[in-house]
């Protein structure tokens, strides 16, 4: 497993019985992990001075209670980048922070390459992998079917000192953003892919991770350059294998372009612990 452990402004301070106690900033959230199954008593005495603890609703979703007044949003950083904060009603706050692992990756072998890299990001959300390839000097074409979404990563941009970057940003279902990019004849050096376990795109087309996956892949291989770099996939499932997602890599991308693949749970250290809370998985493509 790759921990996520260069954050500042971020920390799992202690996790147990299906919640994290966390720092953005200097703010303490309290959220929901399916993940965290284990039942031991808390160890850290911060559980008690959280400024707002997200509940569950047993019809689905849920909801915050704010124990003091929290700004509607607030910014973090990490490394030279600075990405904003805001709690949402599905209990996410913007920041996906076991990811850091990956943009850290992103951004060395972009900046290890020797030539221009272009990048197409899929389901990319607030742009945390979109503003380490751009920082990395990378070309990006950022997508993701949500027009709020594609603003707050905008956002993002903005208060990293990256919006004069070579961004592109989409919004569109993604599938058919490859499949139009293909047509046109447009290609990409390295492509990523944070798809989420289930979800509907702008027409109400219905994503769900383990039937669309293989076939979102194999499209993508065909808007891959001729010398590429790399291709990376995420997943949040936890019933999906990472050996299933290098497997699909293996039998898409390496028949024409070789290389190497691999494959590892990501997560984030608990502090109070020293611990680790698995937090998805990871399997990558690279040019060899």
């Amino acid at each position: 497993m790759r921990p996520a452990d260069t954050w500042n402004d971020y920390e799992l301070i202690d996790a147990t019985g299906g919640r994290r106690l966390e720092r953005w900033g200097k703010t303490l959230l309290v959220r929901p992990d399916p993940q965290v199954v284990w039942k031991n008593d808390p160890v850290s005495p911060l559980w008690a001075k959280a400024d707002a603890v997200y509940h569950r609703s047993s019809q689905g979703g849920g909801q915050w209670e704010y124990r003091r007044r929290l700004p509607e949003k607030w910014k973090i950083g990490w490394q030279d980048l600075t990405m904003v904060v805001s709690p949402t009603g599905f209990k996410h706050t913007g920041v996906f922070p076991e990811q850091a692992v990956n943009w850290a990756w992103y951004r060395e072998k972009i900046k290890n390459a020797g030539r221009p890299i272009r990048v197409l990001n899929l389901f990319g959300y607030t742009g945390g992998a979109t503003l380490a390839c751009a920082a990395a000097g990378a070309t990006v074409c950022h997508v993701d079917a949500s027009k709020g979404i594609v603003a707050w990563a905008k956002e993002n941009a903005q208060a990293s000192g990256l919006a004069d970057r070579p961004v592109r940003w989409i919004v569109d279902d993604c599938a058919k953003f490859v499949a139009r990019e293909i047509r046109r004849g447009n290609v990409y050096d390295g492509i990523i892919m944070d798809p989420p376990s289930y979800g509907r795109g702008p027409g109400g087309e219905v994503w769900k991770l383990e039937d669309n996956i293989y076939d979102l892949i194999a499209l993508c291989a065909g808007v891959l350059s001729d010398d590429p770099l790399f291709v990376a996939v995420n997943s949040y499932t936890t019933g999906l294998s990472p050996a299933v997602m290098e497997y699909i890599l293996k039998t898409t991308v390496c028949p024409k372009h070789g290389g190497a693949t691999h494959c590892d749970e990501i997560g984030l250290p608990v502090s109070a612990t020293g611990g680790v809370v698995p937090c998805g998985a990871t399997a990558i493509w690279e040019q060899t």
